[in-house]
């Protein structure tokens, strides 16, 4: 009897065996993870007096519409490019967009006219006006001007400043008191600055980021008035400032001094280098047409002739073309880079001001490479 019991244990144990080998043999491989679409390349254009919109890059067509509100202006883009934000004047904010699904996620009070957007990280600033009245600038020079400057001079009118968005709460976490009138934003290679460009007061501030504490300010009126677009050189040595009414650049070194000077042609605005450095490339509003020059030499290139107040532009993702929104002519135009060629001239109303590229490029918008 015991013999019998010993020889079904050891039947049963040999079967389970062969049952685990089986199991073993037919088992499944692990199913390797599904790989992701890469997300498609495309242009989002802010509008003045109207919604975002979004153009393949593949071949500008119209592929959709972000309804952000009127006086959308500033925008930006996370580095990962899930993310984008916009100033919006009509409702004093900034919209957070989440660009898989082109809907607004959340809006932050930010102040009265925001306008100038830059991203670093998971952070947004901002450049808003407390004292703004609203319209175009006066005329420097003119009785309003005037009554401006005093007000300034006798303390009545707050500085514009620079609201620091933390896009992951979602709300604002401080400010930088800045000068008068802050259009153009940018950072130091450390990310430890921010640099500003003050028109109504002629002056470029440097900021610690951390503390607020203006560290250094750069008086401009000797070169030319009302400074507005300033960039970063890929290498992080130098920034280059466009006065706006001086029709000039300015050069700074890494210290925030002034090496050099150059003229550009009638009222430049947006700014930035190619990627590798070696240029320098600059909108102009009222010359109508968007200037290359030798970083190193500053002498002009060549030139392409585009629209009526052309405000900011991008290079698509292979630096190839520039894609430039002109706001007054109310037309986004594609320029093979190399040519000045026009490659597409799209008609868009309501005044189109700021252009960011997805995948992230090098533009007037956009950190540099």
């Amino acid at each position: 009897m015991k013999l019998k019991i010993i020889a079904l244990a050891l039947s049963m144990t040999v079967a389970l065996a062969a049952c685990s080998k089986k199991e073993e043999a037919v088992a499944p491989e692990a199913a390797a993870p599904a790989e992701q679409a890469a997300p498609a390349a495309v242009a989002y254009i802010t509008h003045q007096d109207g919604p975002v919109t979004i153009y393949s890059l593949a071949d500008y067509t119209k592929v959709g519409e972000i309804v952000v509100g009127e006086g959308g202006r500033g925008v930006g883009l996370t580095d990962d490019g899930k993310l984008m934000v916009v100033a919006v004047k009509e409702t004093k904010d900034l919209a957070i967009v989440d660009t898989a699904t082109n809907q607004v996620v959340r809006r932050v009070p930010i102040g009265i006219n925001p306008e100038f957007v830059r991203v670093l990280g998971n952070l947004a600033f901002v450049a808003y006006e407390p004292a703004s009245k609203g319209g175009p600038p006066p005329k420097p020079g003119s009785a309003e001007a005037k009554a401006i400057e005093k007000e300034r001079e006798d303390g009545d009118e707050l500085p514009a400043q620079v609201a620091i968005i933390d896009l992951l709460k979602g709300e604002k976490i401080k400010e930088i008191t800045a000068g008068f009138e802050t259009e153009g934003i940018e950072f130091s290679g450390d990310g430890k600055h921010i640099i500003v460009t003050n028109e109504a007061d002629e002056n470029v501030s440097v900021h610690d980021i951390e503390t607020g504490q203006k560290i250094k300010q750069i008086d401009t009126e000797k070169f030319g008035i009302r400074p507005r677009g300033v960039k970063r050189s890929p290498d992080g040595e130098q920034f280059v400032v466009t006065l706006e009414y001086g029709n000039k650049m300015l050069i700074l070194d890494k210290e925030y001094n002034v090496i050099n000077e150059g003229p550009t042609g009638e009222v430049p605005y947006g700014v930035t280098y190619t990627r590798d450095g070696s240029e320098i490339v600059v909108a102009l509003a009222r010359g109508k047409a968007i200037q290359v020059f030798d970083a190193k030499t500053l002498e002009l290139k060549r030139e392409m002739p585009v629209g009526d107040r052309c405000w900011h532009f991008s290079f698509t993702p292979d630096d190839k073309q520039l894609i430039v929104a002109c706001g007054r002519s109310n037309n986004i135009l594609v320029l093979d880079y190399a040519t000045g060629s026009l490659i597409k001239d799209i008609p868009e109303g309501n005044m189109p001001w700021g252009v960011m590229v997805s995948p992230k490029s090098v533009g007037s918008l956009d950190i540099p490479g």
